[in-house]
C-alpha cells in the first residue's frame, strides 16, 4: 500500500511540474530530460510593489466644479469655463494659501461634500469612479491632486487619511 501511495504522489508531482514550466517548455514524460541537465533558474523576485497599491481605503476631500451636460449636474457653466475655474482654484490652494475646506464650501458643486468642507469620508477604490479613485489612491496624506476630470466634472482632491 505504501508503494502505491508513493507512486501516486510521484505522478502528481510530475504533473505539477508541467503546470509550472515556463511557457514554451513542456515535459512529455518523466525522465526524458538529458542527463546532467540543470533545471531552469527561478525568475528574479519582483520588485516591491508600491505601498499605495495595497491600500484598501483612503479618506479624501474634494472640490467639484461641474459643467452643463456633466452627469448629475445642474450647473450652467460651459465645460471650458469649469476647467478654467478648477485650475484657478487649484492655483489658489497651492500658491495662494487658501484653506481647502473654505474653497470647497464656497465653490464646490457637490452639495453633500460642500457642507462638510469637501470631506467625502473614507472609501475603497471601487466606491468612486475610476479616474477619481486612481487619483485619490495615488496621493500621499495631505497632498493635493491636479485637476481630475470625471463624468461629473472637474475635481481637486486632497487625501486626508
Amino acid at each position: 500500500m505504501n508503494r502505491l501511495c508513493f507512486a501516486l504522489a510521484c505522478l502528481a508531482l510530475s504533473a505539477c511540474a508541467d503546470l509550472t514550466a515556463p511557457s514554451g517548455a513542456s515535459r512529455s514524460s518523466a525522465g526524458d530530460s538529458p542527463a546532467g541537465a540543470k533545471p531552469a533558474a527561478p525568475s528574479p523576485a519582483e520588485p516591491a510593489a508600491d505601498p499605495k497599491a495595497r491600500l484598501t481605503k483612503v479618506r479624501a476631500s474634494h472640490v467639484l466644479v461641474a459643467y452643463q451636460g456633466a452627469a448629475r449636474s445642474q450647473a450652467t457653466r460651459a465645460k471650458d469655463d469649469a476647467k478654467k475655474l478648477a485650475e484657478g482654484l487649484l492655483n489658489r490652494l497651492r500658491n495662494g494659501g487658501a484653506k481647502f475646506e473654505d474653497v470647497a464650501k464656497e465653490h464646490s458643486d457637490d452639495p453633500s461634500a460642500k457642507t462638510r468642507g469637501g470631506d467625502l469620508g473614507a472609501f475603497d477604490r471601487f466606491t468612486m469612479t475610476k479616474p477619481f479613485a486612481d487619483a485619490a489612491f495615488g496621493l500621499d496624506v495631505g497632498q493635493l491632486s491636479g485637476v481630475v476630470e470625471t463624468e461629473f466634472g472637474f475635481h481637486i482632491i486632497k487625501r486626508t487619511e
